[in-house]
């Protein structure tokens, strides 16, 4: 669902403060314009779950690694962008861009989980975003295919797509962001 006060008028993160907590909503701004998104359902909640707890105990035995964030966590890009990923992952460089309140700046590594009504944005608006403010990495996971998509920034700058790794090809997920770690699909997607 998109919601507009003002179509001519572009959302800030002043207006972003403004909006209700506790709503069970997910409140973003991109490019100025209000997204609003249901609570997700169950199955998305495990396959959040599943990465953060994978991703969460292997940071944590190696916090010069970086640190790993659960939705809801505010990343704020610009004063016109503020969305709440699934995920987060903040590599050790960029400890400066956390703040007490969120994250004001670009994360290494961006996870959404696809549902029917974010699949789109996610596919599009969001990875242009992402692309734009410069993540390292974005992964798409797609719970009905049981697959990911991986973006990753090239040497020369562009963001494409490098795999598109499923659970039915018995493909494991890893990242040269988290050197070591790996999560079998078929884990991931059990």
């Amino acid at each position: 669902m998109l919601a507009h006060s003002n179509p001519t008028r572009r959302l800030t993160y002043d207006d972003f403060l403004l909006f209700p907590e506790g709503d069970g909503l997910r409140h973003e701004i991109i490019a100025g314009e209000h997204y609003v998104t249901a609570s997700p359902n169950l199955h998305h909640q495990d396959l959040v779950g599943r990465l953060h707890l994978t991703i969460g105990s292997f940071v944590e035995d190696r916090p010069e690694r970086g640190r790993v964030y659960l939705s809801p966590c505010d990343v704020v890009f610009s004063f016109h962008d503020i969305v709440e990923p699934d995920l987060v992952f903040v590599a050790s460089d960029q400890f400066d861009i956390l703040t007490d309140k969120n994250i004001q700046g670009t994360p290494a590594l961006v996870v959404e989980i696809l549902s029917p009504s974010t699949r789109k944005r996610d596919r599009e608006i969001k990875r242009q975003l992402y692309d734009r403010a410069g993540v390292r990495e974005y992964w798409l996971v797609d719970p009905a295919a049981k697959a990911v998509t991986i973006h990753r920034r090239a040497s020369d700058g562009s963001f494409p797509p490098i795999a598109i790794l499923t659970a039915n090809a018995t493909d494991t997920l890893d990242t040269p962001l988290l050197p070591d770690w790996s999560l079998p699909l078929t884990r991931l997607f059990r």
